[in-house]
């Protein structure tokens, strides 16, 4: 294996690959509408020698540590394998053998010979690069003159918010029932990464006790429109859909109005770019409430899980009512997530616990077995004020072997 440094942000492996098999494939033809399968020929003995060069670059901040995976050759691959055709060595004709070789390393050399790279991308490198920069506050004040959606003229409307390019669940209002004209009060805040591209996306539905809950409207605020520090009362108008030239977006379907305050961390507060190897705890953002924080969660990974009948592992964290859930990992009993959560607190959170419970979801939807409890802990919050920092392996209760490792911050001004 050769590794190279470089001034770029990359990783470069040259590692050497010899792999041979005796591998039982066949080929064969089955014609339409017959029952009878012709076999043309057998694959025997192959082996594949190549150099590859992987690079693996832009390296970011973010699990898995890169955006992107580049491969190319750097010479002709060696690929050798036997025919066999009605039990006879087809590569045993005179000149068979070294033209199909030539043409196999021509092929291949002409997509992946260096420079040529066959590019896998894994994540967005200028999402993956950036950090937290602000907070948004959401106030969910009213909605006036909203459609009836029920047969009896009735509806029982809740809003749900989501920041955009944000994989985390929705945040909700309570149901306001028989209403078209609620008023809410509700307070929400929601981490920016980038403010001059995110939006907050806000969807109106009517409430169902059975089947789905019905869509009444929508609409959007771009972050660049709002001021910074300063709060902005938004009258908005529901829409159908978030397609301008959409004509049903021109009937009345009520209005929807907000407070917004978008609060950017101060410069002091941001880690700088390039900073490598501290250990130091980061502040909590501006406008935090005096004498609260900010607790961040890290859900590491997972080992021994097991499921009675899947284990596609996934965390759900909750904490104060307020609810967040991992990627779920298909097929794996030791799943490694890296998902990072954060949650303001109004005040150190020394008499709190937080509840992780780790799941398992059912591959398909409908069938016999629904998802299953892997495990859960509940940590108290106590030790992380003090010391503003724990990682530890937790042995998840309601679990053989189950362990979770979680790592937590409480970040202050």
């Amino acid at each position: 294996m050769k590794v190279y440094v470089t001034e770029e942000h990359e990783l470069i492996m040259e590692p050497s690959l010899k792999w041979a098999a005796n591998p039982n494939v066949t080929v064969a033809v089955k014609a339409y509408g017959l029952k009878a399968t012709i076999q043309i020929f057998q694959i025997v003995d192959l082996q594949v020698f190549a150099s590859p060069r992987i690079t693996l670059k832009p390296l970011v901040p973010t699990f898995p540590c890169f955006a992107k995976i580049l491969v190319s050759l750097m010479e002709k691959p060696h690929v050798d394998f036997g025919l066999k055709l009605l039990g006879a060595d087809v590569m045993s004709i005179p000149g068979l053998y070294r033209f199909v070789q030539e043409t196999i390393k021509k092929q291949v050399a002409s997509m992946y010979l260096w420079p040529k790279t066959l590019e896998v991308p894994i994540m967005d490198p200028s999402k993956a690069s950036k950090r937290p920069v602000g907070i948004l506050l959401v106030k969910v004040v009213r909605a006036q003159n909203l459609r009836k959606k029920d047969l009896l003229g009735k509806s029982d409307p809740y809003v749900k918010l989501k920041m955009s390019d944000d994989k985390l669940p929705s945040k909700k209002t309570t149901v306001k029932r028989s209403n078209l004209n609620p008023e809410w009060n509700e307070d929400f805040k929601f981490v920016v990464i980038d403010p001059e591209t995110q939006a907050l996306e806000i969807n109106v539905f009517d409430w169902e006790q059975v089947g789905k809950h019905e869509k009444m409207g929508m609409n959007s605020v771009l972050l660049k429109d709002l001021p910074a520090d300063e709060t902005k009362v938004n009258s908005l108008d529901l829409l159908k859909t978030m397609d301008p030239n959409d004509v049903q977006n021109e009937k009345s379907r009520g209005q929807i109005t907000l407070e917004l305050t978008y609060k950017p961390f101060k410069e002091e507060d941001m880690e700088k770019e390039g900073t490598e190897g501290t250990d130091e705890i980061e502040k909590a953002p501006d406008g935090t409430p005096a004498g609260g924080g900010l607790l961040y969660v890290i859900v590491h990974e997972a080992q021994d899980l097991e499921g009675k009948h899947h284990t596609n592992p996934y965390a759900k964290i909750i904490f104060k009512g307020e609810e967040k859930k991992t990627k779920v990992i298909k097929k794996n009993r030791d799943p490694r997530w890296e998902d990072e959560f954060e949650f303001v607190c109004e005040e150190p959170p020394e008499n709190d616990k937080l509840h992780i419970q780790v799941l398992s979801k059912a591959p398909k939807k409908g069938l016999i077995y629904g998802k299953e409890t892997l495990g859960y802990i509940d940590i108290s919050l106590a030790d992380v004020v003090s010391n503003k920092r724990i990682n530890e392996k937790y042995h998840l209760i309601d679990s053989k072997n189950g362990q979770v490792q979680i790592e937590l911050q409480w970040r202050t001004s």
